[in-house]
């Protein structure tokens, strides 16, 4: 058996021995700089692939930013599956972060009724319970969600009037008051860091925001006629993939008075304006509220996602080199 990364973007077909909802994008995402061949690990037993891994990252980015693919043949005996996707993570981990680091983000989409599925929670489970076994911790469930033309689009009562955001002032103004008290379990375990609200917002806006490509003039603020102040945000954008609702918000003290769908149906019109053929967001599975007014402005939760971290350097004792030769138990 060899465990080695891809030689190159003509690999990719090697690579997609496996299969997960992914795939099609590895061409585009090699072109672009997303990903890299040192980043993007096999399994192989002569020219059997079973299993791979990879790491993503912004356009042209340094370093890896999400893991996001771990596949492994599940025709293999329980033993062996376990046995090669923890060595294969192992042996790629050690090679691509430097000794002590912390690692990315994994993140899997999963179909929405995963857990009814005893296929789909076999899949699930098993790669879970392997990087459980590194070091991993599942930090939340997600719903991923999808408005499409199809839908009608999200009515406004009329109760609140928007303006574009002035600059990132303007906006950081807001989200840090919007972090406390909040249901979204990233901005959680920012504060749980030790963090400020003030510092969890920077975060946010420097790390997510900066990398938007998309024009600034549709992000929103809103406020309550006649200079009654403001009340929320919507951030509508576009990712590398697809256009997104990348943030809203409600102030604490206006919260439980039905503001969001308006502010959600504001951003969600901005985008449609621009002749889009879908639009993502997604929300955390904990976070009912937001679940709630997603789906009363017509998005439906066409999949979920499992988002497991590290909160030390994985145990990362097997160091091997790329070729190692290793005979899975029959």
């Amino acid at each position: 058996m060899s465990y080695r990364p891809l030689t190159g973007p003509e690999e990719i077909e090697l690579f997609c021995r496996l299969s997960y909802v992914l795939d099609h994008e590895l061409t585009d995402d090699f072109a672009n700089g997303c990903r890299r061949p040192e980043w993007t690990w096999v399994a192989l037993d002569g020219d059997r692939l079973l299993a791979r891994l990879a790491w993503w990252t912004t356009p042209g980015g340094d370093i890896p930013l999400q893991f996001d693919f771990f596949d492994i043949d599940d025709t293999l005996p329980k033993a062996d599956h376990d046995e090669i996707g923890r060595r294969l993570f192992k042996t790629a981990t050690a090679a691509v972060f430097p000794a002590g680091a912390k690692l990315p983000e994994y993140g899997r989409f999963v179909p929405p009724d995963w857990r009814e599925d005893p296929a789909a929670r076999e899949v699930v489970e098993s790669r879970t319970r392997l990087l459980e076994s590194t070091g991993a911790r599942l930090l939340v469930e997600r719903l991923r969600l999808q408005w499409t033309p199809s839908s009608l689009l999200p009515e406004s009562k009329g109760r609140l009037v928007f303006r574009p955001v002035a600059d990132r002032e303007d906006l950081l103004a807001l989200m840090t008051p919007v972090m406390e008290g909040t249901l979204d379990a990233h901005g959680q375990a920012d504060l749980a860091s030790g963090l400020t609200s003030r510092e969890a917002a920077e975060r946010h806006y420097d790390g997510e925001f900066a990398r938007l490509k998309s024009p600034h003039e549709w992000w929103r603020i809103a406020e309550l006629p006649d200079g009654g102040g403001s009340v929320g945000f919507v951030i509508p954008a576009r990712n590398s993939y697809h256009p997104i609702i990348a943030y809203i918000g409600v102030l604490p003290a206006h919260r439980g008075n039905g503001y969001i769908d308006e502010i959600l149906a504001e951003g969600t019109h901005i985008l449609a304006a621009e002749g889009v053929d879908r639009i993502r967001a997604s929300t955390d599975l904990g976070n009912v509220p937001m679940a709630k007014a997603f789906a009363r402005a017509g998005y439906v939760n066409f999949e979920r996602s499992l988002n497991l971290v590290w909160d030390w350097p994985p145990l990362l004792r097997l160091r091997i080199s790329p070729q190692t030769a290793f005979a899975p138990r029959s």
